[in-house]
């Protein structure tokens, strides 16, 4: 028994380790493949990406939805598995990928990730589609106005008795955490409540939390019509979301070069809020959330000159 279980874990990794992303069909050599990712986040900047591509050229384009993490698709880029990346967001992979120390300056963290991309990787890291998509403090409209709430450092009149709901990873979270918070601030929360972050929105929506700490972009934001603070003391580092692609495919096809900076500052983050919201409570197909997103701007028809 030992030795069929020694040989079993033997095969085991040979097939781990000799895989292949499951689910790739498209041939990078000569088709557009993209990485979208788990999220609806992802999801619908792929389908935007695949869909103004084959409106404005005849290339093949194929979506790979199966990636759950920042690193399964830098990973996948590595192995020639994908060559486009639906979205990066700086602060992610300048800590992650590029082992860099946080930046918080959002132009200085766009510059790096494209430097360090371009001579690390070779890939094209295109500036940002207009959002980025971080930690965010934020509170109910009513609060806002009733308390003429605008920035992260207001709350500091309000320290003592609001209630504070927060994702729990927060509270010991290196660099932005809360304990930075408190240095950067210079204020604490007397009642401050850790929580998975899932939870924070119908916290604050149901008036069981003043404020909470939540995404930038989660759709909730926008069905809750939640109010986010300014993060004026720039606790967060950025966190701008942009496309990515091999350079070899852009060589080879400079017309995506042009269709990929075409969508440079195109979406907001109140747009990337909506389009969540469709994908995760109103359960639209990323697909139509995506097209009506293009039809709306006529797939920037006067934008592309190809």
């Amino acid at each position: 028994m030992k030795l069929k279980k020694a040989i079993l874990i033997i095969l085991c990794a040979v097939l781990l380790t000799s895989c292949t992303f499951p689910g790739l069909g498209g041939d990078v050599k000569k088709d557009v493949v993209i990485a979208s990712g788990n999220t609806t986040e992802r999801q619908v900047l792929a389908e935007i990406l695949k869909q103004m591509t084959e409106h404005h050229t005849d290339l093949n384009v194929s979506l790979i939805n199966n990636l759950g993490s920042t690193t399964l698709i830098h990973t996948a880029m590595l192995k020639n598995e994908v060559n486009v990346s639906s979205g990066m967001y700086t602060g992610t992979s300048l800590t992650g990928e590029l082992a860099l120390e946080p930046v918080k300056d959002p132009k200085e963290a766009l510059e790096i990730c494209k430097e360090e991309y371009l001579s690390r990787y070779n890939r094209i890291w295109y500036d940002s589609y207009g959002f980025e998509n971080t930690y965010a403090f934020m509170v109910s409209r009513k609060f806002a106005e009733e308390n003429n709430i605008k920035t992260v450092s207001d709350l500091e009149a309000l320290k003592d008795s609001i209630k504070v709901g927060v994702d729990i990873s927060w509270m010991d979270r290196k660099g932005d955490g809360y304990e930075d918070f408190k240095k950067i601030y210079n204020f604490s929360f007397n009642k401050i409540y850790p929580m998975e972050i899932g939870l924070v929105y119908s916290a604050i929506n149901n008036g069981e939390m003043d404020v909470v700490l939540g995404y930038s972009t989660d759709g909730r934001i926008n069905s809750y019509d939640l109010v986010l603070l300014e993060d004026d003391k720039m606790l967060f580092p950025a966190y701008d979301c942009s496309p990515v692609a091999s350079k070899t495919l852009i060589e080879n096809h400079p017309e995506l070069d042009k269709i990929f900076k075409v969508l440079s500052n195109k979406i907001s983050s109140e747009d990337m809020q909506k389009m969540n919201r469709e994908g995760d409570e109103d359960l639209v197909e990323p697909k139509i959330i995506a097209k009506e997103f293009l039809e709306e701007k006529n797939y920037f028809e006067n934008e592309v000159n190809l």
